[in-house]
């Protein structure tokens, strides 16, 4: 993490009841569900970390919160800090702000959601730049060809945002806002004053659009060369799985892997990860040891 960082705290909600997976999500937490070989939870959980940040809380149903301190626990296996807040019954994104508002104080903080699946060849200097950003907020948007169902962002040709609509009827631009978002300090302040929606949620494009209205709003488009999955039906969980697996066989890389990531961002040392890979089954072990083999090898060689 470099000194000039401004947000170094994250939020991930992983509440709600997942009725679209229903009957699975009767016993199991969405987010503990696998996209191919690891837990939802892991792909928003690298997110933040890709981006510095290692101070985090998940927000999650009070049944859930053993089941994720049984996979993740306090995170410092991985050097991070992991707290875990409830959320008593689903009342919009916006709704995590408050809930976390304590955690959160007066910093600067990302929130991304539990069911989003992020990929691409310059992700983590995105996420690295947003995370730098002091004022405003930072949202990213991706084209998809029926984007009725998200926040839809419109932009001019200079790439300003002109307007923020919450799944509207008629959209003015095919732009979705993807679940991930870098808030100044001003956020708790404004997500306290927002009002419910039509449906009884507190939005977070309302968020948005205050800050769209202060002149604060930065929109970072995400193109052509980047994956974004909203894996909350099972429909979209078997394609990210496929996704992950396609890239995961060929390259022989892993997506997601926290304690990779981990060393990747200096929050473990190589003696930290060997230790650590040794405690852990000998496939997902051996990959961790190779890893570390190959960036002894490139400092050697570099």
């Amino acid at each position: 993490m470099t000194d000039n960082q401004a947000c170094r705290k994250g939020v991930i909600l992983a509440g709600g009841r997942g009725t679209r997976l229903y009957p699975v999500t009767e016993a199991v937490n969405k987010q503990l569900l696998p996209i191919y070989d690891k837990p939802m939870i892991y792909y928003p959980l690298s997110t933040l970390m890709l981006a510095g940040i290692r101070d985090i809380t998940i927000i999650t149903r009070p049944q859930d919160v053993e089941a994720f301190e049984r996979l993740l626990g306090d995170g410092s296996r991985v050097g991070i800090s992991i707290r875990y807040d409830i959320q008593p019954h689903p009342g919009g994104i916006a709704q995590a702000l408050l809930i976390a508002k304590d955690f959160i104080a007066k910093d600067p903080v990302a929130l991304v959601l539990g069911d989003n699946v992020f990929y691409g060849t310059g992700f983590e200097d995105l996420l690295v730049e947003s995370a730098k950003r002091r004022a405003g907020a930072t949202i990213f948007a991706y084209p998809i060809k029926d984007p009725r169902q998200f926040g839809v962002v419109e932009m001019d040709s200079s790439g300003k945002a002109l307007s923020l609509e919450e799944k509207p009827r008629e959209p003015k631009s095919n732009l979705a806002a993807v679940g991930l978002y870098f808030f100044d300090s001003q956020v708790c302040e404004i997500a306290s004053s927002i009002k419910p929606s039509p449906r009884g949620e507190l939005e977070i494009t309302d968020v948005n659009r205050e800050y769209l209205r202060r002149g604060q709003l930065h929109v970072q488009p995400l193109g052509r060369g980047f994956a974004w999955l909203d894996t909350g039906t099972p429909e979209t969980i078997l394609y990210a799985s496929s996704f992950v697996a396609a890239i995961e066989q060929r390259q022989g890389l892993r997506i997601a892997c926290i304690e990779e990531v981990a060393f990747h961002k200096g929050f473990l040392s190589a003696d930290e990860l060997r230790a650590l890979a040794k405690t852990l089954p000998p496939d997902y072990s051996e990959y961790l040891l190779a890893r570390l083999a190959e960036a002894h090898s490139a400092r050697k060689n570099g």
